[in-house]
This record gives structure tokens, sequence and C-alpha cells, in this order.
């Protein structure tokens, strides 16, 4: 017998390096007993948090159930993506009991929510909770503006003039629109650091929500799966930079593929991606290394200068062919210099 019961979808929003992809592994390794599915997003068209997460595939979440959507961002492509893949996920002849959607860094999760009035879904369908994920360290330290005390002394002197980057917009989205906000990356954080990065969330919060500390996503999911939100329903109560506007583009943003070498030095590669977020501004790196003399793949992982990378899989039959996806903001996005960069 089919059940008219809505099937409950959680977003997972933040920005980039924030832990989507840590949080979401856990969330499998950790699920309850229920049937998940997963739709992944990437900016840019080398998709890398998609494979990591079906590494972590098991009963409950089967390869099959983790769809990967690389278009675009999930918030300009509901129509050619998002929506057939949700269709694609409810026509399965065992349902997933819950759906989570791990957004691109640089997604605005608002658009994304009004898609679950769409009628080809609406009905069978909820959001359950939009889970925000803010790095702690990050926060504390203003990253997501280059200088938010100035900006906002310049903002106070001008009112004809917006000092707003496109960094913060999307961070203020992302907060605007939760139901929970996670700090992660607490462990690196340390207390000072989290009262600093709870303090700058806090001042951007439409309205109070929970905010939780987490180191490695380690959080139960019975705390952020199972909230009832109906957030497709609750739109006025998630503030956008965006409202009244049709559409939105991405295009502060850029993102490259570079093709790398087998490397020898992996502390060589680690300082020239600090270099590159130094010198060129470049927000993220990520991607699968071969190293010589390595059967495992590398698989690298940056926000700003912090790098973090591990051995997590053979390379098997595949390919000894590495990748890294760099994204920054458009005029800090120049291939050459990258490759120049990274000694290519």
């Amino acid at each position: 017998m089919s059940s008219l019961a809505k099937v409950p979808v959680t977003v997972v929003t933040g920005f980039l390096g924030s832990g989507k992809t840590t949080l979401i592994r856990h969330l499998i390794a950790n699920a309850n007993g229920k049937k998940l599915a997963v739709l992944v997003n990437e900016f840019g068209s080398e998709g890398v948090d998609g494979e990591i997460l079906k590494s972590c595939a098991d009963a409950n979440c089967p390869a099959e159930n983790i769809v990967e959507l690389a278009n675009g961002c999930i918030c300009c492509t509901v129509a050619d993506d998002l929506i057939p893949a949700m269709e694609q996920l409810l026509a399965r002849t065992v349902k997933p009991d819950h759906i989570l959607i791990e957004t691109s860094g640089l997604a605005l999760p608002k658009p994304l929510l009004k898609a679950f009035d769409w009628p080809e879904i609406r009905s069978r369908i909820t959001v359950d909770g939009v889970i925000a994920l803010a790095d702690a360290e990050a926060v504390a330290a203003g990253r997501f503006a280059p200088d938010p005390d100035a900006v906002e002394a310049q903002r106070a002197t001008d009112d004809n003039l917006d000092h707003e980057t496109p960094l913060s917009e999307v961070f203020e989205d992302q907060i605007a629109c939760a139901d929970i906000v996670l700090l992660t990356k607490a462990d690196l954080a340390g207390s000072a650091g989290l009262e600093a990065a709870k303090a700058a969330i806090e001042a951007e919060m439409p309205r109070r929500v929970p905010m939780l500390s987490v180191v490695d996503g380690a959080v139960d999911a019975r705390v952020i799966l199972g909230l009832e939100a109906a957030a497709e329903d609750d739109l006025a109560a998630r503030p956008s930079h965006h409202d009244g506007e049709d559409e939105h583009e991405h295009n502060d943003f850029a993102s490259v593929v570079v093709d790398i070498p087998e490397v020898t030095d992996i502390d060589a590669l680690v300082a020239s991606i600090q270099r590159l977020a130094r010198e060129q501004n470049v927000l993220r790196a990520k991607g699968y290394i071969a190293v010589e003399g390595k059967p495992m793949r590398l698989l690298l992982q940056s926000v700003g200068e912090r790098v973090r990378h591990q051995f997590d899989r053979p390379w098997g039959a595949r390919p000894r062919q590495s990748k890294l996806v760099v994204i920054g903001e458009q005029g800090d996005i120049d291939e050459a210099a990258i490759k120049a960069g990274l000694g290519i």
C-alpha cells in the first residue's frame, strides 16, 4: 500500500569548506535505521563530494541513492536538475525515508526552498529543515567578508552605497534561512573563537535558532532530522538579499579544473595551494591527487590557507589522473596564473 505521507527533505547549506560532506558522511553512517538518499550539488564541472559520499554508501543509503548534480548551482537549475532527480528518487520501489540535499557552497537556499512548491513534487515531499554550517574558525576571523568592520563603517557614512561583498551576502542568506546552525571545526576555533563566531552569526539572524558546536560532523541525527519545519511554507520568516528578484546569477564566482602531474612532494603541493590563497585569493581547492609510489589516491581539500589531505582509497583500475578544482571570486580566477602557481 502506498503512503500519502510526505517524504522529509533536509537542506544542508554552508559556505565553501564548512564541512557539509563530512556531516552527511556521519549521517549516512549513523542513520538510526532510516533509509536515506542524498542529492549533492557542486560548483564547477568536476565533482568530488559526490564520489566521497558514494564511498560511504551502505544498506541504508546505497550508491544508487546518492545522486550528483553537477550542471551548475542547484538553486539556478531547479527545472533541469533538481525536480527530475527528486522525481527519480520518489519513483524508486523502495522510497527513501529521508532525503538530504547538500547544496554547493555558493548556493542561496531560499530559491531552492521555493522549488518545493512545484506541482510535480509539492504533494510528495516537505522541507523538514534547513541546516546551515558555518566554519567557526573562519567566521571568527571575519573571512566571510574581507574586512567586515570597514564595510560597516563605510555603509554607515553613505546610505546610497552597498559595500557588501558577494561572500557576505551568501553567508548571510544561508544563516537567515536556517532552522539550526552548526558551528563546525570547533576544535580549531577554540573557546574564544567559538564565542566570536556565535556573536557574528547572531548579528545576522532574523530570528533566533539553535546553534551547536560540532567536530568532524559528529551530531546525533535525531537532533537535526525530524524538525518538521515545513520550510517551504515559512519563506516569509527567512529573508534574503535577493527577495523580489525573479532570478539571480553566480557570475561573482568562477572555478577552473586543473590537471596535475603525479606528485612527488605533498608538502610542496600544500605550500603552493597556500600561496595561491594568499596571492590570488583562492577561496577553495579540492580534488584527488596521484602521489608517486602510493597505490592510494590523495584526497585534498582547502579553505583559504588551511589545507587538509588524506589517502582515502586505492586507485584500482581507475586512471591515476590528478584533478584539482579551484574556486574563487570572478576577478581572482586566472587559469594560467593558477597553473604557474602550482608549477604546471
